[in-house]
C-alpha cells in the first residue's frame, strides 16, 4: 500500500487496490462530519491552496468544503488570468512560491500533465483536481466509491459488476481515471459506448484487457444498457477544435425514462460527473429522471466531498486521529433530518 502522508495524488496509477480500499474506508469515517451530525477540526490551523486555471464549480467547491469541514483554511485561486502565470511565470516557480503559503495544494489546470509539473516544484502535498484530457483521480475515487455504495443497496460488489461507460469516452478524464481503478477489481464486463471518433483510447481500453476484463465497444445503445451500472459522460466541448465539431455528436446518446425502462435494468444505477447537458439539443440525461431512485448523480456529487475530506486527511497524516478532534453541533440542519 502506498505511503500516504506528505504525498502527492497525482494520478490513479500509484493506487494499489488495498490504498483504494484506504480511501474509501477512511472517507465513511467522514459521513458524520459531512452530514453535520459532529465536527472535525483536526485540521484547525491548516491551510489549502486551492489553484482552479479551468472553470470548475463542484470540484474547487468540493475541494474547498472538504477542507473546512476538517476546520482548515481555504485560499483560492480561480483562472490564470489572476495568477502570475499570466505574466510567464513557470509552474516551477508558482508552485515553490505558493507551497510556500500553504500546507496542501488541490489544483486544477487545462494542460495535460501540468498538475505533475506543478508538483515537482511544490513542497506539500499537490492533489490533482483534473489536468486537461489526462486524468481526474479524485472524482475517479468518488466514483469508485458511489458505485461500492450503490451497489451495497442491491447486496453486490464491485467485483463482477455489469458497467456501461457512454459518451465523449476519448476526451473525458473521468471515464480515463475511472476505468484504470476498476481495473483494480475482478471479473467485470465492461461495455463502451460512443461514437466511432470518439471512442475510448487505446491505452485505456488496453488495461481494462489487461484485467482480464470482458470488453464490448460499440456505437449503439439498444441492448447495450442492461447493466448494473450506466456512467455517462457530457460532450467535451472545451477538448474539441471548435463548437461546431462537439455539435456533431450532441443528442446521439441521450438517456431519458423511456429509455432507461427499454434498455436498463430495474436496478441500473446512473452516474455522470456532472455539469450535464440539459440543452435541448444535447439533453444527455433527461431531467424526466430525476425523481427516479436510480438516479444517483446527486448523491454521486455528494461522495466527492467524502473523498476528498479523505484525501486531506491521509496525505496530512490525521486519519487515525480524527475522533479525538471531534466537537458537536451547535446549529440546526436539514442535512441531520436526512440522516
Amino acid at each position: 500500500m502506498m505511503q500516504f502522508q506528505g504525498s502527492h495524488i497525482l494520478s490513479v496509477a500509484q493506487f494499489d487496490r488495498e490504498s483504494v480500499s484506504r480511501i474509501l474506508d477512511v472517507a465513511k469515517l467522514m459521513i458524520p462530519y459531512a452530514s453535520r451530525q459532529k465536527r472535525c477540526h483536526v485540521l484547525e490551523g491548516a491551510i489549502l491552496n486551492n489553484l482552479f486555471f479551468e472553470p470548475s464549480t463542484r470540484t474547487r467547491v468540493s475541494f474547498g468544503t472538504a477542507f473546512q469541514l476538517l476546520g482548515g483554511f481555504v485560499h483560492e485561486t480561480v483562472g490564470q488570468e489572476s495568477s502570475s502565470l499570466s505574466k510567464g511565470e513557470s509552474l516551477f516557480d508558482t508552485a515553490r512560491v505558493i507551497s510556500g503559503y500553504a500546507d496542501v495544494v488541490a489544483m486544477r489546470h487545462p494542460d495535460m500533465y501540468s498538475v505533475s509539473e506543478f508538483a515537482e516544484g511544490s513542497t506539500v502535498p499537490v492533489i490533482n483536481g483534473g489536468d486537461g484530457a489526462n486524468e481526474h483521480p479524485t472524482q475517479a475515487l468518488l466514483d469508485l466509491f458511489t458505485i461500492e455504495a450503490e451497489m451495497a443497496r442491491f447486496g453486490k460488489s464491485i467485483d463482477g459488476l455489469n458497467v456501461v461507460l457512454m459518451g465523449d469516452l476519448k476526451h473525458g478524464r473521468t471515464v480515463h481515471s475511472l476505468s484504470k481503478l476498476l481495473s483494480l477489481y475482478k471479473n467485470l464486463n465492461v461495455t463502451l459506448v460512443s461514437p466511432d471518433a470518439l471512442q475510448m483510447p487505446t491505452s485505456i481500453v488496453d488495461v481494462l484487457d489487461n484485467a482480464g476484463h470482458k470488453i464490448t465497444i460499440t456505437d449503439n445503445m439498444a441492448g447495450n444498457l442492461d447493466s448494473d451500472v450506466v456512467y455517462q459522460t457530457r460532450i467535451q466541448q472545451e477538448r474539441f477544435a471548435s463548437t461546431e465539431e462537439a455539435d456533431q455528436y450532441r443528442g446521439h446518446f441521450s438517456l431519458n425514462k423511456r429509455v432507461y425502462e427499454q434498455y436498463c435494468k430495474a436496478h441500473t444505477v446512473i452516474m455522470h460527473p456532472l455539469p450535464r447537458d440539459s440543452r435541448p439539443e444535447a439533453n444527455e440525461l433527461d431531467v424526466d429522471l430525476n425523481d427516479h431512485n436510480n438516479l444517483a448523480i446527486f448523491r454521486q456529487a455528494q461522495n466527492g466531498v467524502l473523498v476528498r475530506m479523505a484525501l486531506f486527511a491521509l496525505t496530512l497524516g490525521v486519519d487515525e486521529i480524527l475522533q479525538k478532534h471531534e466537537k458537536p453541533v451547535t446549529w440546526f440542519s436539514n442535512k441531520q433530518k436526512s440522516e
